[in-house]
C-alpha cells in the first residue's frame, strides 16, 4: 500500500510517500530513517506508469553501480542522479534519468520515480529499490540490483541461445512450406495431370499435398481472394488476439499455469523461479526487511504468477504464525530441499547465506539443463526439417517416377 507522510528531521519538514504493509509499518521506516512521522495518510492513487524505449542491460548495470558506489560515498542522492545523467550516453536513458531527478526533488521516493518506467526498471528492482529505502541500505541494495541484473542478463542470453535455433528452423520450414504449396505444388500437379490424366491414381499423401496446395491457392473462403492470405492474415489476427489475452491479469495467470504443465519447459522455468526467488529474498532478508514484505517484494520477481500465488498463500500461513518452510513443504513448485534448506537457515539465523547457496545451485541447473537441451534440440530440429523435405520428394517424384514408366510403357 502505498502512503503519503509528512515527517520532522531537525526542525525541518519534509514531505514524501513510500508503500508499505500497513501504517504502522511505514510510521516504524520513518523511525529508522531519523523521521519523527506527523502525518501518514494512504494514498489510493496509483503510480502513473511512462511506456517507452527499453534500456540495454548493460547501461542498466553501470547506472546502478555508479548509483551505488556514489551513495555510500556520501553524495546526496539529486547530485548523483545528476552526474550520471550527465554520463549516460543513451539519449532515451538520459531523458528518463532527468525526469527521475525532478521527482526526486519535488519529494517522490526513489523507487515510486523508477516505478513510472516499466520498460527500463523492473517489478523487482522497483521493489528492491523499496527496500533499500525503507531499510536506509540503499547502497547495499543497489550493489546487489547490479549483480543480480547481471545474473538474470546470463540467463535471458541462454534462454534466447536455446531458443534461436529452433525459432529460425521453425521459421523456414513454415516459409518453405508456403513456397512449395503456393508456387512449386500447383506446377507439379499440371505435370501429373499431363502425364497421368485425370484418373490417374495417386498416393494418398501426394494427394493430400495436392489438396493443400489447391486449398491455399484457392478462392474459397472469400471471393478472389487466395485462401493463403486468409490464412496468414487469420494467422496474424490470431497471435495478436492471443498477446493481447496474456498481457491480462487472468489471461497471463492462465499462460503461465499452462508453460508449468509442458514437460522441460516446467522444469525450466521451475528452476529459475526458485533462483529468483532465493537470491532476491536472501538479498532483502540480510537487508533487514521483514518476511511478509519480502515474500510480496519477492513474489513479484520470480516471474511467473501461479507460482507468485503459491507464495501469497505462503505469506499468509507466515502471517498466521507458521515458519515459512512450513508451507513452502507442501507446495507442488518448490522442492523438498529447498523447503529443508530455509528450515536450518530459521534454526541457525543464516537465512540469507543459505538461500544464497541454493540460488547459486538452480542457476547452475538451469545453465547445465539449457546446454543439455540446446545440443538435443539441433539435431531434433535437421531430423524433423530432413523428414518434410524427404516426404515432399517422395509425393512428387514418386509418382512422376511411375506415370513416366507407364507411358513409356
Amino acid at each position: 500500500m502505498k502512503f503519503n507522510y509528512t515527517a520532522k528531521r531537525d526542525n525541518k519538514t519534509v514531505q514524501g510517500s513510500a508503500e508499505a504493509v500497513d501504517r504502522e509499518a511505514l510510521i516504524a521506516m520513518l523511525h529508522r530513517q531519523g523521521l519523527q512521522p506527523l502525518v501518514v495518510k494512504a494514498d489510493s492513487a496509483p503510480v502513473k506508469k511512462r511506456r517507452g524505449k527499453k534500456v540495454k542491460l548493460k547501461e542498466l548495470v553501470v547506472f546502478t553501480r555508479q548509483l551505488s558506489t556514489m551513495i555510500s560515498a556520501g553524495v546526496p542522492l539529486t547530485r548523483a542522479i545528476a552526474t550520471l545523467e550527465g554520463q549516460t550516453e543513451s539519449k532515451y536513458f538520459k531523458e528518463v534519468i532527468a525526469n527521475i531527478m525532478k521527482d526526486v526533488e519535488s519529494g517522490i521516493s526513489l523507487g515510486d520515480a523508477f516505478a513510472k518506467y516499466p520498460n527500463v526498471f523492473s517489478d523487482v528492482y522497483v521493489n528492491m529499490v523499496r527496500a533499500g529505502e525503507a531499510g536506509g541500505i540503499l547502497d547495499e541494495i543497489l550493489k546487489r540490483l547490479a549483480a543480480q541484473v547481471e545474473q538474470d542478463s546470463s540467463m535471458r542470453k541462454k534462454l534466447k541461445s536455446a531458443m534461436t535455433y529452433p525459432t529460425v528452423i521453425v521459421g523456414i520450414t513454415v516459409i518453405a512450406f508456403f513456397g512449395l504449396m503456393l508456387g512449386v505444388i500447383p506446377k507439379l500437379g499440371k505435370i501429373l495431370k499431363d502425364l497421368g490424366g485425370d484418373d490417374a491414381e495417386l498416393p494418398v499423401y501426394t494427394q493430400a499435398m495436392l489438396n493443400i496446395s489447391s486449398f491455399c491457392t484457392g478462392d474459397t473462403i472469400i471471393p478472389n481472394v487466395p485462401n493463403a492470405i486468409f490464412i496468414f492474415a487469420a494467422a496474424a489476427f490470431g497471435i495478436y488476439m492471443i498477446k493481447r489475452y496474456i498481457a491480462t491479469p487472468s489471461g497471463k495467470f492462465k499462460f503461465h499455469k499452462l508453460l508449468l504443465k509442458i514437460p522441460v519447459v516446467n522444469t525450466i522455468l521451475t528452476k529459475i523461479a526458485i533462483a529468483r526467488f532465493s537470491r532476491t529474498f536472501a538479498s532483502l532478508m540480510s537487508s533487514g526487511v521483514g518476511v511478509l514484505d519480502a515474500l510480496e517484494v519477492t513474489g513479484g520477481a520470480i516471474g511467473n504468477k501461479v507460482i507468485e500465488a503459491d507464495l501469497k498463500a505462503a505469506a499468509q500461513e507466515v502471517k498466521a504464525g507458521k515458519q515459512l518452510s512450513e508451507p513452502l513443504s507442501k507446495s507442488v513448485y518448490f522442492p523438498a530441499i529447498v523447503a529443508q534448506m530455509i528450515a536450518i537457515g530459521e534454526e541457525t539465523g543464516q537465512i540469507d547465506t543459505i538461500l544464497i547457496k541454493v540460488a547459486d545451485f538452480y542457476e547452475e541447473e538451469v545453465s547445465a539443463t539449457l546446454d543439455g537441451l540446446t545440443s538435443i534440440i539441433e539435431p531434433v530440429m535437421i531430423v524433423v526439417l530432413g523428414a518434410m523435405v524427404g516426404l515432399v520428394a517422395a509425393s512428387v517424384m514418386g509418382p512422376i517416377s511411375s506415370l513416366s514408366q507407364n507411358v513409356g510403357g
